[in-house]
């Protein structure tokens, strides 16, 4: 086989400040044909997910990096011979079945029960071996991925769904290969098979002894581990918190709005901007909007330190917290301060979408100027949320409760909103701190200030 027309798979570039990805799945396995830009192999990073296309239309000939797998920016992960049939190359060997894992239960899965996905169905590599331990077959799981693909939340819930309804505990085994099970022996009368004995306990003080795979599940109310590695999204996270704690001069304040006035307006004219604009309007596109009215009266907030400078940025890239397949992201919406109402409502509910889908693209979820988080979904009452950097703000949304507050000289009963705001004290003074958030509080209890530019 000639290689000269052998071409190099490589991790392409896939955003700002990553720098590792790891291999989701390989779409095609060696010696399958592909097309010119089809895909070949899923990525994952801390972000989105990202498939390779093919170079060029040939064969695959090897892979270097299995899934599972941890791969660099620009490193090669397999190869491409152009223009090759669909034939396996001599001394190539095709990708690696994972072997099925069982899981230690307390009763037998069902008979109907598979180790492994059925053919066609598009599997993770971490949402397998989690359907291989609890016996889900693949055929029954609805995935959430792109294109339907099961992913690892997918296989979670199913395998619960199973536990929950045999009533047995979820215990997952040790993932190495185990030898395929000898074939059934003949049944024994029932009056020949001796009783169970039970294991002895433990001496007080001495720890049980680990469960080895394929064992007896262990006694009721035995102590249990389950060691699950750390997503890319979720390391890249804990990378991210730890920089703004240990590079950020993090302070919180903190409010609270009347959401009376907002409420209103949103009964009062609902109707009427759902059938205009096909969206509902919601209370983020108006805190969006107070927010741009907040960070134009106090610029530093919506800065940035950069060595020894400080920026103003004079446009306003607002970033929403949203939950996505793969846990909390932050899309932004680019120059709030030129959309209306409608046009926030519509990138909001296609950003949040797409999240679930995890079909965010690298450059939707970087940059930004400040940011949004709104914990109140979540039933959040107060909260101090933590900076997104190089950012140097972000705003706290929390539950909408009715509490009696004072009204000229009356206690009456008002939906109150606590806000928080989270601020590098480095650029931001403490004074700005408290002005922002209440200009905030103030376009919110009378959203008509923003139409008028009060």
């Amino acid at each position: 086989m000639s290689s000269e027309n052998k071409l190099e798979i490589r991790v392409p570039t896939v955003g700002e400040s990553i720098s590792e990805v790891l291999i989701a799945e390989w779409l095609k396995p060696v010696g399958a044909a592909v097309k010119l830009d089809e895909s070949v192999v899923a990525l994952e990073t801390d972000k989105v997910n990202v498939d390779i296309p093919a170079p060029a239309a040939g064969v695959i000939v090897q892979i270097l990096k299995q899934n599972g797998e941890s791969a660099r920016v620009g490193e090669v992960i397999g190869y491409l011979q152009a223009g090759a049939s669909a034939a396996v190359a001599p001394g190539q060997p095709a990708v690696p079945v994972q072997a099925a894992v069982p899981v230690a239960v307390a009763a037998p899965a069902p008979a109907a029960a598979v180790a492994g996905p059925v053919a066609g169905a598009v599997v993770m590599p971490s949402a397998q071996r989690i359907l291989a331990q609890a016996g889900v077959d693949a055929a029954t799981v609805a995935g959430s991925g792109p294109g339907g693909r099961i992913l690892k939340q997918d296989a979670q819930a199913a395998a619960l769904k199973l536990s929950e309804g045999l009533n047995i505990p979820l215990v997952y085994a040790a993932t190495e290969p185990v030898p395929a099970p000898a074939p059934a022996a003949a049944p024994v009368p029932a009056a020949a098979i001796a009783p169970a004995v039970p294991p002895a306990p433990a001496a007080k003080g001495q720890a049980a002894a680990p469960v080895a795979a394929g064992a007896a599940p262990p006694a009721v109310g035995a102590r249990r581990e389950e060691v699950i590695p750390m997503s890319p999204l979720r390391k890249r996270v804990a990378q991210r918190l730890v920089e703004a704690q240990q590079t950020a001069a993090i302070l919180t304040t903190f409010n609270e709005v009347d959401m009376t006035g907002v409420m209103e307006l949103r009964k009062r004219w609902q109707d009427e901007f759902t059938k205009k604009h096909g969206v509902k309007l919601g209370f983020m596109s108006i805190f969006v909007k107070a927010a741009v009215d907040a960070l134009k009266a106090f610029p530093l907030v919506n800065g940035q330190i950069r060595g020894n400078d400080v920026v103003l940025q004079h446009f306003y890239d607002i970033g929403v917290a949203v939950g996505g397949g793969k846990g909390l992201v932050v899309p932004v919406l680019r120059d709030c301060d030129q959309l209306n109402f409608a046009d926030i409502e519509k990138k909001l509910a296609d950003l949040g979408s797409r999240a679930k889908a995890n079909q965010l693209k690298i450059d939707e979820l970087t940059g930004g100027t400040f940011s949004i988080s709104n914990g109140g979904v979540y039933g959040s009452l107060m909260s101090t949320p933590i900076l997104n950097p190089p950012q140097s703000a972000i705003l706290g949304m929390h539950a909408i409760q009715e509490r009696p507050i004072g009204v000229n000289g009356q206690i009456v009963l008002r939906p109150m909103m606590y806000l928080a705001l989270s601020y590098d004290h480095r650029i931001v003074d403490g004074r700005e701190a408290v002005q922002f958030l209440v200009r905030i509080k103030n376009n919110i209890e009378a959203p008509e200030r923003m139409l008028f530019d009060l």
